[in-house]
């Protein structure tokens, strides 16, 4: 598998020279560095060439790297059932870049870019319906950035008093954030289903 991932990285790279900034094959699996400009011509390049015909996109993810001047990497799995090959395309993005969508040549596309927008603030160019997909339409911030808060900025809940829906700010007391690191089952004086069978057995 891995001489025919090899086969695969070189014959795309000498295919489309433009668009490959390097390609490696790492735990069986071939992972191509692609330039941002240049995302929508490999993509459908990869679907349409008789040797690849990658024509399931799997899924779009994000990586976010804070420390780095491109912040983010945006990444795309597919899957070639014709030529039983996956492959791995990877962009690195800055926080001020757009992503061009790739609904025009997958449309399965569509869902998984709104997610990447949701969850890291990635705008993907020419999105036929760029909005958030798994958050609320007045939720603030992007969930899987590394600088998020773990508690998010708001807390949502249900006011019997106004009989709605009501956003506060999150607002823990230093108590909340003590933990004892006790495990649950020490000191515990109760029989655990099936106990009973270890003391027939004596």
């Amino acid at each position: 598998m891995t001489t025919a991932l090899q086969e695969l990285g070189t014959h795309i790279e000498s295919k489309r020279p433009d668009c490959v900034l390097s390609w490696e094959v790492v735990h069986g699996e071939l992972t191509v560095d692609v330039a941002l400009s240049n995302i929508v011509g490999l993509v459908e390049f990869l679907k349409t060439d008789r040797a690849c015909q990658f024509s399931s996109l799997v899924d779009i993810t994000g990586v976010d790297y804070p420390e780095r001047a491109r912040r983010f990497d945006v990444v795309y799995h597919f899957l070639s059932m014709y030529q039983n090959h996956r492959v791995r395309l990877r962009t690195a993005v800055r926080e001020d870049e757009m992503v061009p969508s790739i609904t025009g040549v997958h449309p399965s596309a569509n869902w998984f870019e709104r997610e990447v927008f949701d969850m890291f603030g990635i705008i993907f160019s020419g999105h036929p319906d760029l909005r958030r997909i798994l958050t609320d339409y007045g939720f603030r911030g992007y969930p899987l950035r590394k600088d998020f808060p773990t508690t998010g900025y708001t807390e949502v809940r249900y006011d019997e008093e106004k009989k709605r829906v009501v956003y506060e700010p999150v607002s823990l007391v230093q108590e909340y954030r003590q933990f004892d690191f006790m495990s649950p089952w020490e000191g515990a004086q109760y029989v655990l289903p099936g106990d009973e069978k270890q003391e027939e057995a004596k």
